[in-house]
Order: structure tokens, then C-alpha cells, then sequence
């Protein structure tokens, strides 16, 4: 996990319309190797860094929220810029707009957050050599094993949020 040292960071899409700024290390760093996220990306993975979503500042225009399928079935809401239509972060189901999955590489200095650990590597390309020592998970992982005291304790604060943000849904649905 970076150190604090590092923060603030800024990032943002190819046109530069859109641009944020990550006031402190995020909660935590995946590299998701699933089919959804090589499908999404058109990469052989994805690379986010989950942050709660106060702590990211818009500093440009604001991305227009695109909601995308997902294999859970609960969808996501991937932030793109509507100039260039680079994603820059996406809200997935279960924390909804409380958090944020910055994708790394739209900061501009992406080499600041290697990932935490390897997700669904079950599904990775079999030519993605992961390196020694970090963790890495055929599916996914237990975050009380892996996540630092104080990453754990940031989310605990978000638990109320995003409590109500899934019982609005359930009220909704």
C-alpha cells in the first residue's frame, strides 16, 4: 500500500476534460483478471483502486455515469468522459456511488499504484506472469486477511453509507 506521502494524485482521460484528484491513498488496489473485466477494458485486466468517493475531486467537467452489465446481474456505473469516452472510474453495485474504482491507469503517474493483490486469476491470461509475493486469488479473497488496520477502518466508516445506499435500492426495486 503507498504511502500517504504520494497524495494528492491526479489523473483523468485522454482529452483532459475530464480530471480528478485522489486526496489520499485509495482503500485498496485489485487487479481483477475476470472475463467481465478483460471484456470491459479490452485488456487482460483491469486495474482499479478502490477509494471512497469524497476523497476524489472532480477538477474538470463531470464524466457521464454509463451502467453496464455485470456478472453478479446488478450492473455497474462506469464514469466516462463524454468528449473522448475514456472511463476513468466505476461505481460498482454493492457500495454504489460511495465508492469509487479509479482505474489506475488514468492517473497520471499510474506507476504510483502497483496492485494490492490479484483477483480472479482463474480466468487470467495464461501469458500474465503475477509477481512473487503479491497475493494473488484463484477468485476472489478474505479483506480482514489482506487490507491494512487503517483501510479497514475506513471502510468500516463507510458501512452506514452504504447500508442506506442498498436499503434506498431494495426500497426502489
Amino acid at each position: 500500500m503507498p504511502t500517504d506521502a504520494r497524495f494528492p494524485i491526479e489523473g483523468g482521460c485522454d482529452c483532459r476534460a475530464v480530471r480528478y484528484r485522489m486526496t489520499t491513498s485509495p482503500l485498496f488496489v485489485h487487479c481483477c483478471h475476470c472475463r467481465w473485466c478483460q471484456r470491459e477494458t479490452g485488456a487482460s485486466f483491469a486495474l482499479n483502486a478502490m477509494i471512497e468517493a469524497d476523497r476524489v475531486l472532480n477538477r474538470g467537467i463531470e464524466p457521464e455515469l454509463v451502467t453496464t452489465p455485470s456478472e453478479s446481474g446488478l450492473g455497474q456505473k462506469i464514469a466516462r468522459c463524454p468528449k473522448c469516452r475514456i472511463a476513468v472510474w466505476s461505481h460498482y453495485a454493492g457500495s454504489g456511488p460511495v465508492t469509487k474504482f479509479v482505474r489506475v491507469g488514468t492517473l497520471d503517474e499510474p506507476d504510483a499504484l502497483p496492485p494490492d493483490v490479484h483477483i480472479f486469476t482463474a480466468s487470467k491470461q495464461p501469458w500474465v506472469v503475477i509477481p512473487p509475493g503479491v497475493p494473488a486469488f484463484e477468485v476472489f479473497y478474505e479483506r480482514e486477511k489482506l487490507w491494512p488496520a487503517e483501510s479497514l477502518a475506513r471502510r468500516e466508516a463507510l458501512l452506514p453509507l452504504i447500508e442506506a445506499y442498498q436499503a434506498g435500492l431494495r426500497r426502489s426495486g
